[in-house]
Formats: structure tokens, sequence, C-alpha cells
């Protein structure tokens, strides 16, 4: 069902993963930037409840290999739509309830939907987008993301700058934004052709492994980042949530103009050069992490690590090249899954080092770091890449 004020050259494969980025962008970023504040303020949550919340917050990503089973009864559009509006609900009722096991509850239903989609928007990005275009394509989409980041900043920041309002106001409008893009998806897009029909089963292949490999140790690095270094920022260095809400917004500026040139900068080197490249920045910047007694310099380098995401297409593309054109669907849910596994293992066991010494933390990161690097020296070159897709 489409709408006939919409033109059709806006109907376009990328157009809807944009729409859906800035559903999942303003949303979650909303959510993000209030938790804290929230759940100290209104729900009066000590250390122990925010640990339970947050390894809540990651099993639906351990769980996301469930999606293929769901994909015999939806397909992948619907699923998308569905699960970008349980997310947009988590979020628009989650000031609605102001309690432990209610902050609990909204956040496992955001949770849900942030990762079903995640998990499907990986495969589809790479179904509809060729080998040739992929890189550049996924750069601009985290381009769109960022600045649907910024916009969903901004706004928190308005409403309790100048504004002055409740939480629940701001999450429920916020949250209703996202919910309004995911109708316009569901009523203004057509489905658009998948090419090659996908397996519904979980494809966990031998010959993938450098990829599941590769895809554990960066989710490892990224619960390092989100979990341990905005940790760093505040409790050793004495950053205020306004600090920290102006260090995520710099880094959603930085990446809205560079992300689409890193895109199309991995098409042109190669996935093995942007990984290596990858892989020798962040050494440097854990390293500098455990030894940084600047407050300026700790915000350069989460800054720069920051920046790193963005080589992150660089591990989709390389999939792209050597799947089998069948297997991106059901691989997106194992692969996902394969990334939460270090969110499970990680913020329990290295909260522990950090009580021992934080520097370990980080030079355990510039480890798993040096990992990544050594594997992902077995990524064929350019001309080496298997050519299971023409196009």
């Amino acid at each position: 069902m489409t709408f006939e004020i919409i033109p059709k050259k806006w109907q376009t494969p990328f157009v809807y993963l944009a729409l859906a980025s800035i559903a999942m962008s303003v949303t979650f970023s909303a959510w993000l930037a209030m938790l804290n504040n929230f759940a100290i303020d209104n729900v009066n949550f000590t250390g122990a409840e925010i640990g339970m919340l947050q390894s809540l917050r990651e099993v639906p990503g351990f769980l996301a290999f469930t999606a293929v089973f769901i994909l015999l009864v939806l397909k992948e559009q619907t699923f998308a739509v569905v699960s970008l509006a349980l997310m947009s609900i988590g979020v628009a009722i989650t000031g609605f309830f102001p309690t432990i096991y209610g902050l609990y509850a909204t956040t496992v239903l955001m949770s849900v939907g942030y990762h079903y989609y995640e998990t499907i928007n990986q495969s589809l990005s790479l179904q509809w987008f060729n080998q040739q275009e992929a890189p550049e394509k996924l750069g601009k989409l985290l381009s769109v993301k960022s600045a649907a980041a910024l916009f969903g900043y901004g706004a928190v920041w308005v409403a309790f700058s100048l504004i002055d309002t409740d939480y629940k106001w701001v999450y429920l409008t916020l949250g209703s934004i996202g919910l309004a893009v995911t109708l316009l998806l569901y009523f203004a897009m057509p489905e658009f052709n998948h090419g090659v029909p996908q397996d519904k089963k979980l494809i966990l292949k031998k010959r993938y492994s450098l990829y599941y490999l590769l895809t554990f140790f960066s989710g490892a690095r990224r619960q390092i980042f989100v979990v341990f270094a905005g940790f760093l920022m505040v409790e050793k260095f004495g950053y205020s949530v306004a600090e920290i809400t102006v260090l995520y917004m710099l880094n959603h500026v930085i990446n809205f103009f560079l992300a689409p040139k890193i895109g199309a900068w991995i098409g042109r080197v190669g996935e093995r050069k942007a990984l290596t490249i990858e892989y020798v920045g962040l050494i440097i910047v854990f390293t500098g992490y455990a030894l940084v007694d600047s407050s300026k310099i700790a915000a350069g380098l989460y800054v720069i690590d920051h920046l790193f995401f963005a080589m992150a297409i660089a591990l989709k593309t390389y999939f792209k090249k050597i799947a089998d054109p069948q297997d991106l669907a059901g691989s997106a849910g194992v692969s996902f899954s394969i990334n939460h596994i270090a969110a499970v293992v990680i913020p329990a066991l290295f909260g522990l080092i950090w009580l021992v010494d934080k520097s370990l933390v980080f030079y355990a990161g510039a480890a798993l770091a040096a990992c990544s690097l050594v594997l992902s020296q077995w990524v064929p070159k350019p001309h080496q890449m298997p050519h299971y897709q023409k196009g």
C-alpha cells in the first residue's frame, strides 16, 4: 500500500533504510541521553540496579539469532517495521513507569525492537546494495544516523535546559516521532526486490570463521568504549552530564561529515587495508586511555575512538563479498549474537578488573585490538576476493 503523494523516485531502498535509521537514532539517542538521570532522579537507582539494567538490555542482542525463526512468518521489511515500532513504543512509555521493574520492562521492550531492527537492517543493506556501491552507501547511512542522533540529543538539551519539562513528556514526544516515521515506512514504501531468496535457517559455516572471529572482537572493543571509556571520563576527569553530551554531539557531527568519505575510501582501498588501519589505531587509542592524565587528551581519544566505528563498514562489506547471496539473512542474526557474546561477559568481568586497576581494562582492550589486527591479515586483498555476487 502506497500513498500517491510520495514521488516514485523517493521510493528506493536507500531512502527506506535512511528513514529507518532516523526512526532508530532519534528514539535511541533520546533514551540514552536521559537514562542515567531518569534512573537516579525518578527511580532511585543505585549501581546494582543500573548494572542489572545494562545486562538485561544486552540479552536481546545475544538472542538476535532467533530473528531467522521470525522470518519464517514475517517478511524482512515487515519485521523491520515491527521492530522499529516496538523500540519506539518502549521509549515513548518509559517515563510513565518510574519504578525499578517498570524501567526494566520498558528497557527490555526497547532493546528487543532495537536489536531485531539492527539485525534486519544489516541483512537488508547487504542484500539491496551491490559490492561496488555498498561501502559508500553504508557510509551515507551512518551520516544520516548521526544527523538524527544529533536531533535527538539536541531536543533533550532544549527540553531540559530551556523548557524544564518532565521526563515522561520528552520520552513520549521523541518516541512518538520514531513511531510516526515507522508508520510512514509501512504505508508509503513499497516492497522492494530482495534479489536472491534467503535461506530461512541459521547460517553457521566454517568458511565464514574469520568473519565470526573479527565480529566477536569488534563486539568486545565496542563494550570497552561504551561502558568504560565514558566512565573514565566521569570518574577520573570529572566530566559533567552536559560535557559528556557535548562529546556525544561532537562525535556525531564528525561522523556526519566523514562517514560517507570513509565508506567511499574503503571501497577504493579494500577491506584488509581499512581494517589494518582501524586496529592499529585502536591499539594506540586504548593504550592512550590507560596512560592519559589530561582531560583534553582523553576527550580527543574518546572522539577518535568513536570515529573508528565508521570503519566497521569494512567488516560488513567483507562479508558481503565472501558470502553466498542466499546466506545474508540467516547469517545476520548469528553474527549479531556473536557480536553480543562479549556484551554479556565483558561489563561484569572487566568491572572487577576496574576495581583493581582501571588501566588494565584498556590494556586488555589494546590486546583485543592486537588480536583483531593479526586476524585481519587473513582478509583477502581486493583482487583475491571471491565473486559470489555480480553487479
